[in-house]
């Protein structure tokens, strides 16, 4: 009865009476694929395609056996020290994880921060260049004339003496809200525009001769990367104070306010598409950029970095300035019958928006005929340009032509 051998590199068919010391010729040692290359661990050959692969012909020759080898994994091969059971435990699953997220209500925790020693010399720099700029304003002479800048406050700078005065204005903002104007500090509400300029102030204290250089909210451009175990958020604001700067997180947002080169502040909440581990997450202040590294609270990867399920507000450059006059610009609320500001026919119809003086359209106005005067002026350049290029062209037709002596017909 012929038995099918088992021996790596033979597969042939024997007779176990004529099985001999050499009628088997096979492969001792075991298969390689390394770099694309596959050949046997017992000798040298190698190869790249699969089927050559199989076809090697056995290096070693010996009986032919007709027993089937145990195929063992490595698993079963390493034995627990203790003899206790091993237990691998593959990753969750969606809905899993979705269970096991934490709510976003949940509190926040300051997130330890590292200063880089160049940001700490860049700060000193920034320092001292501030407080030279407010010696300077502060030496500025005033004017005399010079209006004073708090809102509702009418007296204008005679002298040093005007100083001792008591300056009784509104600290508030105005509101216009359905045709109602009046100041947010005392709610004092009017329908008349003129009788709203002429509320008296409800605050008093100094003059303030020098326009108030009030912070900026603005947004700043963000980038992330992730590893195995951390996600890594980069925020480029430049030169960030460590002490007026806050960033906070839970397992799910991480809230940022920073300010920056002294008057840019930067807000923003961060929903993110997976769980951090707050406790081991830290943050890293460059002079470039703010770094923050979180930690993954379960070794997934991150499909992007905020829950799209969750709308993140999206932050616009915003001035958060005060009135400083005490007629400011109307925004546009509603239009009453005494209102006598342009139509909306004339806004049509006109070169200008709403809000801008004769000055502002004047200068637009300038700026778009010098835009214009230019266009024409790379039109006729385009133009000559093109009719030269074309009398070339034919001058050298003519040439090749034999026709160069010849003059031109008018």
């Amino acid at each position: 009865m012929a038995l099918l051998c088992y021996n790596k590199g033979c597969g042939l068919k024997f007779d176990p009476p004529k099985n001999k010391e050499d009628s088997c010729v096979f492969h001792p040692g075991v298969p390689i694929f390394h770099d694309a290359l596959k050949g046997w661990s017992c000798c040298r050959k190698r190869t790249t395609d699969f089927s050559e692969f199989l076809s090697i012909k056995g290096c070693t020759r010996g009986r032919h056996s007709a027993h089937r080898p145990e195929v063992t994994s490595d698993k079963n091969q390493v034995a627990p020290p203790d003899g206790e059971e091993i237990i691998y435990q593959g990753p969750k699953s969606a809905e899993a994880l979705q269970r096991e997220r934490p709510s976003s209500n949940e509190p926040k925790t300051k997130l330890p921060h590292k200063v880089s020693a160049s940001l700490a010399e860049a700060l000193k720099k920034l320092d001292i260049s501030r407080k030279a700029e407010e010696e300077t304003k502060e030496g500025q002479t005033v004017l005399v004339g010079t209006r004073c800048k708090n809102s509702a406050c009418k007296s204008t700078y005679k002298g040093p003496e005007t100083d001792a005065q008591v300056c009784t204005h509104h600290p508030g903002a105005p509101v216009f809200h359905e045709g109602y104007k009046y100041w947010n500090c005392c709610c004092i509400k009017t329908i008349d525009f003129n009788a709203f300029l002429e509320q008296k102030g409800c605050s008093t204290g100094k003059h303030r001769w020098v326009p108030k250089q009030d912070k900026k909210k603005v947004a700043c451009r963000y980038d992330w990367h992730q590893t195995g175990d951390d996600v890594v958020v980069s925020i480029y604001a430049k030169n960030a104070n460590p002490e007026l700067s806050r960033i906070e997180a839970n397992g799910t947002v991480l809230s940022c306010q920073m300010q920056f080169e002294n008057e840019k502040i930067f807000k923003r909440d961060f929903h993110f598409w997976g769980v951090v581990d707050v406790q081991r997450s830290s943050v890293s202040l460059l002079p470039s950029k703010v770094e923050v590294t979180l930690r993954k609270a379960d070794r997934v990867s991150w499909g992007r970095l905020e829950d799209p399920n969750v709308k993140a507000e999206a932050p616009e450059p915003v001035e958060e300035a005060a009135a400083h006059d005490a007629a400011p610009d109307r925004p546009d609320y509603d239009i009453d019958d005494d209102d006598i500001s342009d139509s909306d026919e004339e806004w049509a119809y006109g070169t200008g928006k709403p809000g801008e003086d004769k000055d502002q359209l004047g200068s637009r106005g300038a700026a778009e005929e010098e835009v214009l005067k230019l266009k024409e002026v790379e039109e006729e350049m385009k133009k000559a340009t093109e009719e030269r290029r074309r009398a070339e062209e034919e001058k050298e037709r003519r040439q090749e032509a034999g026709y160069e002596d010849m003059p031109e017909l008018e």
